[in-house]
């Protein structure tokens, strides 16, 4: 449904070293740079973009909310989620593991990437 996600950032190489690492560790390559020096990570017609915001005024989290990535494993979310963890990162809610909604099963992890933003990774539980 979404075309690209747009979180903003304090500090572009901080940001560059925790995405390249968490998203490099659920299989998307390192980020392009666009013509404004933005982050740009690219999959299935989808793109994540990290910039500075463009009015010049401070990046800040959205209180309550969450950008979640569906990865293909668990495997995948626990790498995802120790590679952030590791390169600026914070692990926050409980630690990787099954969730049950009524929607169904997930393996998710949850993470604040340096900027504070809030982002999950999540495999859908086959039934």
């Amino acid at each position: 449904m979404f075309r690209s996600v747009v979180l903003g950032s304090n500090d572009i190489e901080r940001s560059k070293a925790f995405y390249d690492a968490a998203m490099g560790a659920a299989g998307f390559p390192p980020a392009e740079r666009n013509y404004r020096g933005a982050l740009v990570y690219r999959r299935d017609g989808a793109m994540l973009i990290i910039t500075p915001p463009l009015d010049g005024e401070p990046a800040t989290a959205a209180n309550g909310g969450t950008i979640a990535l569906t990865l293909g494993s668990e495997a995948q979310v626990k790498a995802w989620h120790d590679a952030g963890a590791a390169n600026g990162g914070v692990s926050i809610e409980d630690p990787p593991g099954v969730r049950t909604y009524p929607s169904g099963r997930l393996y998710s992890a949850y993470l604040r990437d340096p900027d504070g933003n809030k982002l999950c990774g999540a495999y859908p539980i086959p039934e």
